[in-house]
């Protein structure tokens, strides 16, 4: 569809949505993940303590079934929206992410938190596929790289502030009011889903939900050498990002000490992912998506190696890391948007199935190489340099492997 003006999409049956609040909207429903993720770092101990969780590496598990619930639930989000149209299969998402929220909120043991974290995990993933569907529905190209950047931009700026905000709560009320935070939220972004959001993919174009359909929509995303390797090569630099999520609450107060001002050095790293997003917005059109990602993956892991030579020579106080995690978000944000944007390039006429394969395919290659690494944190920080550093050649392996060895070479069109 045309990507001139953003009224040209909306259907009859609802009001027409401008374009800043479509960006908007699109933003605070993929921000739905980073929430309820991110929030939940300052309040792990409190849970340990309330759960009497032996094992502090154990706490993880609160953020990885989450992802869980994550990565397992894209793979069925967008067959259902090809085959229903995409707000009833959003709708369904953000409610179950709701009820999800409530459970959590009255877990009487850490098992039954665990379960309502998988299911938030699972309603999440529909925000997150069907936004990015509902963006391809729209736009293609570079235009959908720079309307994935603007939307990405708000998405990431919410990891900067979100422990922020668990700290926030903790200081007035127990971790459980965090939950209580999330379902809120999550019941603000559905009701104004429900009122403004509309239907972006017509009857015309809805796919069959026959197993030989699905199959095949299926197999054309896993077949295509540009989805498959930017989605693998993603899933690595992802799983890097996992390990430090994951280990941050205890890098930072366990081996730097840096107790409740926590949330403060993981927002102000954090930020560089937000400053990322706003700059690859605006350069996007000007140098394109490989120029960018593919400097934004040299960066990356010239950082992991970096980060892995000063580890081992024990020379890695907290400023050089902190400034090493800030070019790691910088660089991130810098990719993602790109390596998305890239995956999905090929696949406009199965939009959905190739966003759930993409979002199930990078979110658990992440969680893997996520758990493994943070599940290895022994006090220090050489586990995590080694990790990140190994995955990061592998992205770069991938890249190489897909653009037959010419980075930063623009394509007139998607690679077969």
């Amino acid at each position: 569809m045309s990507d001139v003006n953003a009224d040209d999409w909306v259907s009859s049956g609802h009001r027409p949505m401008g374009f800043p609040e479509f960006v908007i909207v699109i933003a605070s429903i993929m921000a739905l993940n980073p929430l309820a993720m991110d929030m939940m770092l300052p309040a792990l101990p409190n849970i340990g303590a309330a759960f009497a969780i032996p094992n502090a590496n154990h706490l993880q598990l609160v953020l990885s079934t989450f992802l869980i619930g994550f990565g397992a639930g894209q793979f069925v989000m967008g067959p259902l929206s090809d085959r229903f149209g995409r707000r009833p299969v959003l709708l369904g998402g953000m409610a179950v992410y709701a009820v999800a929220s409530v459970l959590a909120v009255a877990a009487p043991s850490f098992e039954t938190l665990l379960l309502a974290r998988a299911l938030q995990g699972l309603g999440t993933s529909a925000t997150r596929v069907i936004a990015t569907s509902i963006v391809r529905d729209c736009y293609v190209g570079r235009r959908m790289a720079s309307v994935m950047s603007l939307a990405m931009m708000v998405f990431i700026a919410v990891p900067v502030i979100a422990p922020s905000f668990g700290q926030a709560v903790l200081l007035v009320t127990q971790w459980r009011g965090i939950f209580v935070v999330l379902m809120l939220y999550g019941l603000l972004a559905l009701a104004w889903s429900v009122l403004r959001l509309p239907e972006t993919l017509p009857e015309s174009e809805r796919r069959s939900l026959a197993p030989a359909d699905v199959l095949s929509a299926f197999r054309q995303t896993v077949t295509n050498r540009q989805t498959i390797g930017y989605a693998t090569a993603a899933g690595s630099v992802i799983g890097a990002l996992f390990a430090y999520v994951f280990s941050a609450q205890q890098v930072f107060t366990g081996v730097y000490h840096l107790g409740h001002y926590f949330p403060i050095a993981f927002a102000a790293i954090a930020a560089g992912t937000a400053i990322a997003g706003f700059l690859n917005a605006k350069l996007v059109g000007r140098l394109g998506m490989r120029v960018i990602s593919h400097g934004a993956l040299t960066l990356y892991t010239a950082v992991a190696g970096v980060m892995l030579l000063t580890e081992s020579l024990g020379m890695l106080p907290l400023s050089l890391f902190t400034v090493l995690s800030a070019l790691m978000m910088f660089s991130f944000g810098m990719m993602v948007a790109n390596f998305t944007a890239l995956a999905m390039e090929p696949q406009g006429h199965i939009a959905g199935t190739a966003s759930s394969l993409y979002g199930s395919i990078t979110t658990l290659i992440g969680i893997v190489v996520g758990m493994a690494i943070g599940q290895s944190f022994d006090g220090t920080l050489l586990p995590f340099s080694v990790g990140f550093f190994l995955s990061t050649l592998a992205a770069l392996a991938i890249v190489l492997v897909v653009e037959k060895g010419r980075l930063f070479k623009p394509h007139h069109r998607p690679i077969a």
